[in-house]
């Protein structure tokens, strides 16, 4: 076994202290000598992960360690007297005192989480069951509006899961009491969820908002109009109206028509406006634009001024 703390833990050498905490806690509960009576390779190992998180809990020592001032056993030299402190230690006060208990009454809470008594004053373990992992890809309108999807489980059977409205991509879900069982009685662990959404063919989110770029025709544009325009929320579509003299890239609100999240205002969403020439340009359209520009002439560019 590495004499490296972080090794020892399971965690990156830039962890937080949380993560730091939580990978202690798991290794403490799974490698306590009570649940391992007689087996000096778990008893090894409990002392072994102790001893990292009394170092790495610490941030002055931790930074010491880093930089290469003391060992691992927090010592100057490479002595290692934590680790034959717990070694050497009466039986009665061996396991007193752990790092991450700041007192018996911390150490005590976190047994009675372990253990409990049965009939006749004999001690069992109880313990929750395992968190369960899993990864469920939905429709980007479902994750708009919200829906129920089913996951086919890999050891057999399905979960059906309800996507929230205005869920987010990366998002994860916890269904509790999903995962796996619990021992001696205890609850049984959660199914952590983590969302993926696909991509659209029309729209994208940002934020709270919905953004769809529309064409228009150049009649439309020039014109304007109203055009059927389609909405990631509600009926499908809506009449847009589109102002005369328009042009691409200019941005429309439908003001509520974005993404309504469990708490707060929703978002909008935002049409911009893109002109599309036919894909053929005939005669009689290339006739009258020419005859325009003799007349009406003019310069969308002449404020960007000169190149540098």
């Amino acid at each position: 076994m590495s004499d490296d703390p972080y090794k020892i833990l399971g965690v990156a050498r830039d962890a937080s202290q949380d993560d730091i905490r939580k990978a202690y806690r798991k290794l403490a509960k799974e490698l306590h000598p009570d649940l391992h009576p007689d087996d000096k390779a778990a008893e090894t190992r409990f002392k072994q992960v102790s001893g990292a998180y009394g170092l790495l809990k610490d941030s002055e020592k931790r930074a010491r360690f880093d930089r290469g001032e003391i060992d691992a056993g927090g010592a100057e030299r490479q002595e290692h007297q934590y680790y034959r402190h717990h070694a050497e230690a009466d039986p009665g006060g061996r396991y007193s005192g752990h790092p991450g208990f700041s007192s018996q009454e911390d150490l005590a809470d976190f047994l009675a989480g372990a253990f409990s008594q049965q009939g006749g004053g004999r001690r069992s373990m109880r313990m929750k069951g395992q968190d369960a992992g899993y990864a469920l890809e939905v429709e980007f309108l479902d994750a708009v509006n919200g829906a129920t999807r089913r996951l086919t489980l890999p050891q057999g059977g399905d979960l059906d899961v309800r996507i929230p409205p205005g869920i987010q991509d990366g998002a994860t879900l916890r269904l509790k009491g999903k995962g796996g069982a619990g021992m001696g009685g205890g609850p049984a662990g959660d199914a952590l969820i983590t969302i993926t959404v696909k991509p659209h063919a029309l729209f994208r989110r940002e934020g709270n908002d919905i953004v769809l770029d529309l064409p228009i025709t150049l009649d439309e544009a020039v014109l304007g109009g109203k055009v059927a325009t389609p909405t990631a929320t509600g009926t499908g579509k809506v009449a847009l109206t589109i102002p005369k003299g328009s042009s691409s890239g200019d941005v429309l609100r439908l003001k509520g028509k974005g993404v309504k999240p469990a708490k707060g205002t929703a978002g909008d969403q935002r049409v911009v406006l893109q002109i599309t020439l036919p894909e053929t340009v005939d005669a009689e359209l290339e006739a009258f634009l020419e005859s325009w520009r003799e007349v009406h002439a003019y310069d969308p560019r002449a404020g960007m001024g000169k190149p540098s």
